[in-house]
């Protein structure tokens, strides 16, 4: 059963954007249940991210609207976002970490717990007193994901959390994502790595060209995508 406080599913209707008069995403039409990562997939300039920033929040649609399920109080509250290059304070790891908490205005105790068992569920709990900034590329994305972590959220917005990182960096950020899944966060990641999708997906959003050309179950769209776009894109045939 639904819990009473949810905030999901999301919805969008006729969702759009437009910048500088051009169109970027047209007729939105999707909705977000809980449970597996759903993961957004496309061309370069499908709308991927602008996509994640009308659902986060943090751009006004030119057009339809977002809407969370109801009767959950302070929905902001709720939701976190993780960008494909963290923004990280010139302070410690577990400073970072707080901060969050802090301007949630967790008390003292509570948000210390809960920054140190973000550290730990990312691997960084012996870096806590390090500078953020000295992290590697891979350590700081961790970091990121831990500093959203502890909030508690109930949705998860990652834009191409792995994009710049190695192999094994990528494995590590896959691992905390599944983890975060598993214990009923629900993950909304754009990327454009079809294994990862492969190892991650309970459900894809495939856009092309600002349009949502299929949402499907994984398994599906890799066995039988609906679309000619789908298809070719699954061949590596479509570029834009």
């Amino acid at each position: 059963m639904r819990a009473p406080d949810t905030i999901l599913p999301l919805r969008t209707d006729g969702l759009g954007f437009t910048a500088g008069g051009v169109p970027i995403l047209a007729d939105v039409d999707l909705t977000i249940e809980a449970g597996a990562p759903t993961l957004v997939i496309g061309p370069n300039g499908a709308g991927k991210s602008v996509l994640l920033r009308l659902l986060h929040g943090l751009l006004a649609p030119s057009a339809g609207c977002v809407a969370w399920d109801g009767p959950a109080p302070n929905p902001e509250r709720r939701q976190a976002m993780v960008f494909q290059r963290p923004v990280l304070l010139r302070r410690s790891v577990l400073a970072n970490t707080l901060y969050p908490l802090r301007l949630a205005r967790i008390a003292g105790d509570e948000s210390e717990m809960r920054a140190r068992a973000a550290l730990s569920l990312v691997g960084l709990a012996a870096l806590a007193d390090r500078p953020a900034r000295r992290l590697s590329g891979g350590e700081q994305q961790r970091l990121a994901l831990a500093r959203a972590a502890a909030l508690g959220p109930e949705i998860l917005f990652l834009d191409e959390p792995c994009a710049s990182l190695d192999p094994a960096a990528t494995r590590a950020v896959e691992e905390i994502v599944a983890t975060l899944a598993g214990r009923g966060t629900k993950i909304v990641m754009t990327t454009h790595d079809l294994g990862q999708v492969r190892r991650l997906a309970g459900d894809v959003v495939f856009l092309h060209r600002g349009r949502v050309r299929e949402h499907t179950p994984a398994a599906q769209f890799f066995a039988a995508p609906a679309s000619a776009e789908a298809t070719s894109f699954l061949r590596g045939e479509l570029l834009w």
